[in-house]
């Protein structure tokens, strides 16, 4: 028989509730031949706040596991040798000391720290054009990210510092094109930062180091062209930018997850196919094979998948790796015309947006241009789906369906332990009892004095860690010295050139301004830690060419803040979008809020991945209206708020 290559690394991503739960799933997948470790961190761990902040409210274990100190990440990897592990850790603005932590158990567990692999995340600019997880500035921050690379180059020599993300911007309304070109982008600000602070010699070697996390969408021929372009763009910019000779250095490394984005409400089980489809793309194409793939489950856009959900996606990987032949042969697509003519087309799309970032001053400095950008793109998509000119199976076409016995009966979606953020705040208060503040505040102190220097802060993170610090308590030493950020929107106030079908929708809103006796006025807010924002954005572009005056300050804002915001805006509609799970108690609040300020008779709609029985126990509090991602065709929407604005003027006749 043919030598087989390698397959690639299995992963899930997974954690939730607390680090025992999360350590006893990773266990339980790895049992079923799960051979890499995907970690899913919390909201607030992600921002850097511990779980009994104000902002943490109702966000602990939803997204993914609270490691609030070391003793969590102990707990997280119990009996998970990290020394023979590869874990790829999705943290970004607090990646230093996430990977602090991970340093420390390792050296507890007896491990030698310079074998150690696996990747954090840590790409920054992504979460200000995408996901919303940053704390810092961008200079701070990028800062940061090399100070994790230059670290890594001498103790971990093995371990990935940073994993440039174009997962996200696809996920916000990239094109393949301005996917290829983003990121790229990230790679070399990151790149040019790096250079200053390694040794010239050990300089190849760090690219080197540099991986990539990248989607896969549905049309899979485009996406597996695009990881073509990706491996030879990102060899072209290699050898001629940085002047990197060896090709091992050069190689594009890159792990997957395939598109979260496409999945849908409706008809669930279609997106296995959806999956699987997704997956030939970064696995058919030998010469641009992922090296690490994680799959969704199917149902993740009904909530929490369960542990056979998550079987389910692994079995694929494997069914694919090892029934079929595809690890047997070289690459399959060489010398395809098609392809290469794909490729090319790609790869000059992608020549053009760098060079215009180039010519902005790169990433950094074009972070508003890149966000306009995907907002827009964003737009479009969701135009082409409403106007039905892409199909959607089960969404915009083919939608009559059997009931389907996979998603009906209790336990069909898993939900997180709703005692669990109670324990976890618990836990914290006792962990702090229990150690040294004496300590913690020189450690504390230490770091912040290597954020004010220059100093690298990798060293006094450890420090911290060892002592017994908290994420919260790390994240406000670095939020002292290089204060806190608030990335653009990418709304802008001037409407767009669409005007397909917004006709009606202007001529209501125009109709009901006038009975207001001013424009209708509509509040788009975005409470806790979800920084989510693509629905939100879309729901305040599509409000603005409507005609509606609309007010959307962007992501992690506190109850007390949208309504204080709604009473000064005089708003008629308040909108709440919400991804993370934790729409029920943070929409009590903010209900409870407006009671209190006067504002009862202001309605309240709510957009989210929400369980019916959570959106029924929303309109028992008083929510007029709860949108789901089946609810695609915006201009419904915007008629419905124009509804309940009309019904206010009425009130007030």
């Amino acid at each position: 028989m043919p030598k087989k290559d390698a397959p690639w690394l299995f992963r899930t991503y997974a954690g939730h509730s607390t680090a025992a739960a999360s350590n006893a799933l990773y266990r339980n997948n790895l049992s079923k031949g799960q051979t890499g470790l995907s970690v899913a961190f919390d909201l607030p761990t992600q921002t850097g706040y511990d779980s009994d902040h104000e902002l943490a409210r109702g966000e602990v274990g939803k997204v993914g596991v609270p490691v609030c100190h070391l003793g969590d990440m102990r707990a997280l990897f119990d009996g998970i040798p990290l020394e023979r592990m590869n874990t790829s850790m999705t943290i970004n603005a607090t990646a230093p000391w996430l990977l602090a932590l991970y340093i420390v158990v390792a050296e507890e567990q007896g491990a030698d720290v310079a074998a150690l692999q696996g990747t954090v995340q840590n790409d920054i600019i992504k979460e200000y054009l995408s996901r919303g997880t940053y704390i810092c500035p961008p200079a701070p921050s990028l800062r940061m990210i090399t100070d994790v690379a230059a670290f890594t180059a001498k103790a971990l020599p093995k371990w990935n510092p940073m994993n440039v993300c174009s997962y996200h911007l696809q996920e916000a309304g990239a094109t393949p094109e301005q996917e290829l070109a983003f990121a790229l982008a990230t790679a070399c600000a990151v790149l040019d930062d790096l250079r200053a602070k390694v040794e010239p010699a050990a300089f190849p070697a760090m690219v080197g180091r540099i991986s990539f996390f990248v989607n896969a969408g549905i049309r899979f021929v485009t996406e597996l062209c695009k990881m073509r372009a990706f491996t030879e763009l990102w060899d072209e910019i290699c050898l001629s930018r940085y002047g990197v000779a060896d090709e091992r250095f050069r190689r594009f490394r890159y792990g997957v997850q395939v598109n979260s984005l496409g999945l849908t409400e409706q008809q669930p089980e279609n997106n296995v196919c959806r999956i699987l489809l997704e997956m030939l793309a970064v696995t058919l194409s030998r010469g641009a094979r992922a090296r690490a793939v994680q799959l969704p489950a199917w149902n993740e856009a009904l909530g929490l998948p369960r542990p056979w959900d998550q079987q389910w996606s692994l079995r694929m990987q494997q069914i694919l790796a090892f029934e079929t032949d595809l690890l047997e042969y070289d690459d399959l697509f060489d010398g395809n015309p098609a392809v290469a003519q794909k490729v090319a087309a790609l790869k000059d799309g992608a020549r053009a947006e760098l060079a215009a970032i180039d010519g902005m001053g790169g990433a950094v400095a074009a972070i508003g241009y890149m966000k306009g950008r995907l907002v827009e793109s964003n737009a479009q998509r969701l135009a082409r789906i409403e106007a039905g000119t892409t199909t959607v199976v089960g969404v915009n076409r083919f939608t009559t369906t059997e009931p389907s016995p996979l998603t009906t009966g209790d336990g069909a979606v898993m939900r997180a332990d709703p005692l669990a953020e109670a324990d976890q705040v618990q836990r914290l208060a006792a962990w702090r009892a229990g150690r040294d503040e004496g300590a913690v505040r020189a450690a504390l102190d230490a770091l912040r004095q290597a954020c004010a220097t220059g100093a690298n802060v990798m060293p006094p993170s450890i420090a911290a860690a060892r002592a017994g610090a908290t994420t919260g308590e790390w994240g406000d030493a670095v939020r002292a010295v290089f204060g806190e950020y608030r990335a653009p929107t990418g709304v802008s106030r001037a409407a767009s050139n669409r005007t397909e079908g917004l006709d009606p929708v202007r001529e209501a809103v125009a109709a009901v301004s006038s009975r207001l006796g001013r424009p209708l006025k509509f509040l788009m807010g975005k409470p806790g830690l979800d920084g989510h924002s693509n629905g939100a954005e879309q729901i305040a572009a599509r409000a603005r060419d409507c005609g509606i005056d609309i007010t959307y300050d962007g992501i992690r804002l506190t109850p007390a803040e949208i309504v204080a915001r709604a009473a000064d805006e005089r708003a008629h509609v308040v909108g709440l979008s919400i991804l993370s799970g934790s729409h029920v108690p943070l929409v009590a609040e903010v209900i409870d809020r407006m009671r209190a300020a006067g504002l009862a008779e202001v309605p309240v709609i709510v957009g989210g991945i929400i369980p019916e029985p959570d959106a029924a126990a929303l309109r028992a509090m008083g929510v007029a209206a709860v949108y789901t991602p089946k609810d695609f065709q915006l201009n419904r929407i915007m008629l419905d708020i124009v509804g309940l604005a009309d019904r206010v003027a009425a009130a007030a006749a």
